[in-house]
């Protein structure tokens, strides 16, 4: 008897569309279709992706639903993105959140 593997994609009988790339602090990763930046950093084992106004602690994905804000990343220059929210799309360039993600004012 032939077992379905025991992962997300074998569970749902599901083939994956082709995964596109973007890149993440300069480092090439890749995301499938429809797929939220913060799963895409989570399944490349990137944990963090923004640190703390006052104390530059690191911060990643809390909630999940966009509720904490914990997530937030600069994506294609556009600082405050709430990665659990976020489909990445192909080329798309992210780089970590220093603080509130404003170069010129940093009590914003």
């Amino acid at each position: 008897m032939s077992r379905t593997p025991r992962t997300p994609l074998g569970l749902v009988q599901a083939t994956p569309r082709t995964p596109h790339t973007f890149t993440f602090d300069g480092r090439t990763l890749t995301a499938l279709p429809g797929q939220t930046l913060a799963a895409a950093l989570w399944a490349a084992g990137i944990l963090s992706w923004r640190t703390t106004r006052g104390g530059t602690a690191p911060r990643g994905a809390f909630c999940g639903i966009g509720t904490c804000y914990d997530c937030l990343a600069t994506v294609n220059g556009r600082p405050n993105q709430r990665a659990c929210l976020v489909p990445v799309r192909p080329g798309d360039t992210v780089t970590t959140q220093e603080g509130t993600g404003h170069d010129d004012d940093p009590t914003r």
